[in-house]
């Protein structure tokens, strides 16, 4: 069986290398199966190595490919395309598109790293825009998977339908379902209910041959009403920012209450090991790795703040987008809907793409 390659971008992120190493590191020792391409400063990267000793078996399928930029967290769009052609997050694309690796991954900065990944790779025939996909647990036990979440703040109607044809292609390759239920968040079940575009949108579903359920509030996305929930990607960010605010939050609340005295500290030691499997479902850094669809290629994007445990999960999504054949998955299921041809590119005229998300 062939090798999965991942290229890595090294020093993306609030901590770079710190958080990157250790996590390729820690997730090359359990995947033999994967070679990881390591894409960074060659001179920081081969002290980290160096200091780091990785056993043998580990650093024979460790690639270091050398860059001399990095794109800040704070670097405009505009300054990672045009200005920093030799940064370690572009190369990790090109990577892709030369065949050298088969996804990437990078913690670095969001807008960056979409507009990067989209002027290298391009995008497939009948999509507009790459949108940015990941997914929430939910009370069945499985996952939600909910797009966009910030790459496009201003959607039509058509983007829309197009989020939830790549949407229902993931949730179809990676979660092994083949009629994926799909739902348009909205501020009510009625179809009376939300703005013209998501009226529209809403329409453009009905009519299409995708499984949809209709509209869903919120509260929907972690009951585990539908497999995936599609929004314009101002609310997405809102929604993945507060989901992950409200995790932090109940886990400092109940450390807090077990600590109020004697007594709650025993109840809370009989209880540690409910107490940690409750952590362990409701971390964020286990639905760390957000992917970027409607590429010609697996991007992947870590949260910026990622630790190594959450790095090790992104890259984790990338291994898993690869074996389940997404990309293949996605062109078919645009070209089924659209009359695209599968795996044809859109874009391919070399023009920097504008940015329509956040830019960090």
């Amino acid at each position: 069986m062939a090798m999965i390659r991942i290229a890595v971008d090294c020093m993306g992120g609030d901590f770079g290398l710190p958080v990157t190493l250790p996590a390729a590191l820690a997730f090359s020792a359990r995947r033999p199966d994967v070679e990881l391409h390591l894409v960074g400063l060659a001179d920081k990267l081969e002290a980290s190595l160096a200091q780091a000793r990785p056993p043998a078996s580990v650093r024979q399928r460790l690639r270091i490919v050398p860059a001399t930029e990095v794109v800040t967290m704070d670097d405009k769009v505009e300054v990672a395309l045009r200005r920093k052609k030799d940064s370690s997050m572009r190369i990790a694309a090109e990577l892709v598109r030369d065949g050298k690796a088969d996804a990437c991954v990078s913690a670095g900065n969001t807008g960056a790293w979409m507009a990067i990944s989209r002027y290298v790779l391009k995008t497939l025939d009948g999509i507009d825009r790459p949108a940015i996909a990941k997914a929430l647990p939910n009370h069945m036990g499985g996952v939600t998977v909910i797009l966009d979440l910030g790459a496009n703040v201003d959607c039509t109607a058509e983007h829309l339908l197009q989020f939830a044809m790549m949407g229902s292609a993931l949730v179809s390759s990676v979660g092994h379902r083949e009629r994926p239920t799909v739902g348009l968040l909205n501020i009510g079940e009625e179809a009376i209910k939300g703005n013209e575009v998501v009226k529209q949108a809403a329409e453009l579903l009905r009519g299409s041959p995708l499984n949809f359920y209709g509209n869903v509030e919120g509260n929907d996305i972690f009951k585990g009403t539908v497999d995936v929930v599609v929004c314009d990607g101002f609310v997405g960010n809102i929604v993945l920012k507060s989901s992950e605010g409200l995790a932090k939050m109940l886990g400092v609340f109940i450390k807090e209450e077990f600590k109020r005295n004697l007594f709650t500290l025993l109840i809370g030691a009989i209880a540690s090991p409910v107490l940690n499997r409750f952590r362990q479902r409701v971390d964020p850094r286990r639905y760390n790795g957000a992917a970027l669809l409607g590429l010609r290629g697996v991007v992947i994007k870590s949260h910026g703040s990622a630790d190594a445990y959450a790095f090790e999960w992104a890259l984790q999504d990338a291994c898993d987008a690869v074996t389940s054949g997404l990309l293949a998955r996605t062109a078919q299921t645009i070209a089924q809907m659209t009359g695209a041809p599968a795996g044809g590119a859109g874009q391919a005229d070399g023009r920097e793409p504008v940015p329509h998300g956040e830019n960090a």
